[in-house]
């Protein structure tokens, strides 16, 4: 299977899903590197998460890619960006490369049209998010978030709520919206009986 050659950034807890965007401030001079390679090419990283802290750590098979939507170059040689994902991507090898940040060989998947929630499904996540809220002491506008659409607020509140790495690739390798919003109410559950010390903030 022939893929597509793909730079990727390894970041613990940083999601990134189709249609949302993600700020990261850059300044690993490796990072660096990488952010002013793919502003000469196509503006595209591949966001993907480490398995492990081993050095270098390895990578989960699945990712999404970004294009830079948004980037301020600052005097130092950092980098504040923001990335607006386009695709999730799976790889299938990792390439042998002399630049300092790594690149793989990957499959990404087709762009689909935006999913929807049913009418059931969207009610149990809002419920749950203001409860899973208010036990954390979040302040939250919830107004704002009943006119989010169904694929903004599932795929936000993955981006953003505080579950460890594991957690949130499960998220990310959800198949579906539905599937997604499921779990996440299962996750708002389990870490709202067991207590903030285990939604470790990423």
């Amino acid at each position: 299977m022939k893929g597509k050659r793909l730079s990727v950034f390894p970041l613990a807890g940083a999601l990134l899903f189709p249609r949302m965007h993600l700020p990261l401030h850059i300044f690993e001079p490796r990072y660096r590197a990488l952010v002013s390679e793919a502003l000469a090419r196509d503006r595209r990283i591949g966001m993907v998460q480490p398995r492990d802290d081993s050095d270098p750590p390895a990578l989960f098979d699945i990712g999404c890619v970004g294009r830079i939507a948004d980037v301020e170059a600052l005097d130092d040689g950092r980098y504040n960006i923001v990335l607006e994902g386009v695709a999730r991507f799976t790889i299938l090898r990792e390439l042998a490369v002399t630049t300092p940040f790594r690149q793989v060989e990957a499959e990404l998947e087709a762009v689909h049209e935006p999913e929807t929630l049913g009418l059931a499904e969207r009610a149990s996540i809002e419920l749950e998010s203001r409860r899973f809220a208010d036990g954390l002491g979040y302040a939250v506008d919830w107004e704002a978030v009943t006119r989010l659409d169904d694929e903004s607020l599932v795929n936000g509140i993955a981006q953003i709520a505080p579950f460890d790495a594991a957690s949130k690739q499960a998220l990310l390798e959800a198949p579906r919206l539905s599937d997604r919003a499921d779990l996440i109410v299962q996750l708002m559950r389990f870490f709202g009986r067991h207590g903030e010390d285990r939604a470790t903030l990423q």
